[in-house]
């Protein structure tokens, strides 16, 4: 079984629903992936529900706060990457071009973080551990297994993240008529870039979205409808790789599903 207890640094490590309706996405996730939920006190009227498999975390949800929908952010997933020092980090993603959302701070005992955005327009975030390591089960079905940028400049986010974190890039063959970057870091992919669709909105910025992996994508994609969500691409295949579907929660935060393909 995939369980963690550490994330190299430059790897995705927790995802994190920030919502309208706490109590029906929570229960849409629960329900959709057979999660366990412990709600964690946060301050005097408000809680963060951590999602459990197997009495190990693997992902949360809060209320989005009055500052964050004043910037007119949907709800969304937030994607966090492991760092050795939050405070280097911001520095360095600074100095070549992102945009400070929020300052380091400390979260209790859990860790050390900082909000960032990237030159184009994507927010992220950045955690040093120190209680809380992130998800502890990944890679297997009801958990995080790839987070994927769309962009709406590939080469600018490109150089930015590999200067970043060091991750190194493949690029899709031009012949496939798709344009995809796969990101590894220390030699393990688990990174995804595309530059963002012609036909989709223009007000919509560039985003981080996670994958979970489930057994059976159109199974669950159909589970998620039969719930309140709404299929927003797929199921479809990626030769050689697996199927996925794009979906929306009921509150409309965007997260995708993820089946591999059959060992060889």
């Amino acid at each position: 079984m995939p369980d963690v207890n550490s994330h190299t640094p430059g790897s995705f490590s927790w995802p994190e629903l920030a919502t309208t309706d706490q109590k029906a996405g929570v229960a849409f996730y629960r329900d959709l992936f057979g999660w366990d939920v412990k709600d964690e006190p946060m301050g005097p009227t408000e809680v963060y529900s951590m999602f459990q498999m197997r009495g190990r975390p693997v992902a949360a949800a809060y209320t989005m706060r009055p500052e964050e929908k004043q910037t007119g952010a949907p709800p969304h997933w937030n994607s966090y990457v492991t760092v050795n020092n939050v405070d280097e980090t911001v520095n360095k993603a600074e100095a070549i071009g992102a945009r400070v959302f929020a300052k380091p701070f400390d979260v209790m005992d859990a860790g050390r973080m900082a909000v960032l955005q990237d030159p184009t327009g994507a927010v992220f975030q950045v955690w040093q551990p120190k209680n809380h390591v992130g998800a502890m089960i990944v890679n297997e079905p009801g958990t995080l297994c790839w987070t994927e940028l769309t962009t709406t400049d590939l080469r600018t986010a490109e150089g930015f993240y590999t200067q970043l974190f060091h991750w190194t890039a493949k690029h899709s063959d031009p012949a496939s008529g798709w344009e995809y970057t796969e990101m590894s870091n220390n030699g393990t992919p688990g990174v995804g870039m595309m530059p963002k669709p012609a036909d989709m909105p223009k007000h919509i910025p560039s985003y981080w979205m996670p994958y979970f992996m489930v057994t059976n994508v159109d199974a669950s994609t159909d589970k998620a409808k039969q719930l309140g969500g709404k299929p927003m691409v797929g199921p479809q295949d990626i030769p050689g790789t697996g199927r996925f579907s794009i979906v929306s929660d009921p509150q409309g935060a965007a997260f995708a599903l993820f089946q591999p393909a059959p060992r060889q």
